[in-house]
């Protein structure tokens, strides 16, 4: 492994894993129910601590083993049919966008901005993504368009968008939970669909981009990785966030679920839009 710098030679002090575990937990819970977050929220709490290709393999790992904890808890609710129709086209596309986002690594980004230490960029495939994110929240935020639903038949051509540009983007979350939530799904079918869903797109990226965590030691901070310890306990506290919204996916009505799923995908539109997702 390549030399560190020494600044990142540190131990993980307890306000380390307070943090991480903190952020793990609301986000899985806040994943589960409306189907994005958890990546968005986790690596960058990561990032404070870490180097950034240690804070991107960790959440990976995190990301990918509450989706697959989340199975248990609501993959009943998903329909079958509409896994396949939808899913099998996203995994595929998933491929693809994976594989053109190789060759675009090395364009150069239209704008590059700083907010303090951090460079935010904004690409030609941002302002695509985010204006699609934004058309579809919009549907559910004004009243007139709010009955506007999508025909099931089309669900095999929101698998190949979401999956192609959550390949080429890592943001296949929201895509999918944009195009789903005008599909007229009950709330559990919606959560459900969107569990299934989020974990085959998962594997198929991971088998595309490879395995991020094979060129970071985990053997301890000492060494610049990220500690195995820290990345069990912040699974264990995804999993207890993931728990956590399962119960509360009991509580919520489709409504609030609908609207509050929109707003987040207009903030995270926009955030993406303007470089800073």
């Amino acid at each position: 492994m390549p030399h560190l710098p020494c600044c990142w030679r540190r131990n993980v002090a307890p306000v380390d894993y307070l943090l991480v575990c903190s952020v793990a937990l609301l986000a899985s819970a806040l994943t589960l129910v409306t189907g994005f977050g958890l990546g968005t929220l986790l690596m960058p709490a990561f990032a404070v601590f870490f180097p950034l290709p240690a804070a991107i393999a960790a959440t990976a790992v995190i990301h990918l083993a509450m989706n697959v904890f989340s199975l248990g808890l609501v993959a009943r609710h998903a329909d079958r049919r509409l896994v396949i129709a939808f899913g099998v086209p996203a995994v595929l596309a998933a491929f693809a966008g994976a594989a053109v986002l190789r060759l675009l690594a090395g364009v150069e980004p239209l704008l590059v901005w700083h907010l303090g230490s951090r460079a935010c960029e904004i690409t030609i495939i941002k302002i695509v993504i985010a204006a699609l994110i934004i058309a579809f929240a919009l549907l559910d935020l004004f009243p007139v368009l709010s009955r506007f639903t999508i025909k099931r038949r089309l669900l095999p051509l929101g698998g190949l968008l979401s999956g192609f540009f959550g390949g080429l983007s890592g943001h296949q979350g929201t895509l999918r939970a944009a195009f789903l939530l005008r599909m007229g799904l009950t709330k559990e079918a919606y959560i459900g669909m969107n569990c299934v869903c989020s974990v085959m797109v998962d594997v198929a990226r991971l088998l595309v981009y490879g395995i991020a965590f094979y060129a970071v030691r985990t053997t301890g901070p000492q060494d610049g990785g990220v500690s195995t310890l820290l990345i069990a306990c912040a699974c264990l506290a995804a999993f207890s966030g993931a728990y956590a919204g399962s119960r509360l996916m009991k509580k919520i009505t489709l409504e609030s679920l609908r609207i509050g799923v929109a707003v987040l995908l207009v903030l995270s539109g926009v955030g993406l839009g303007i470089g800073l997702l």
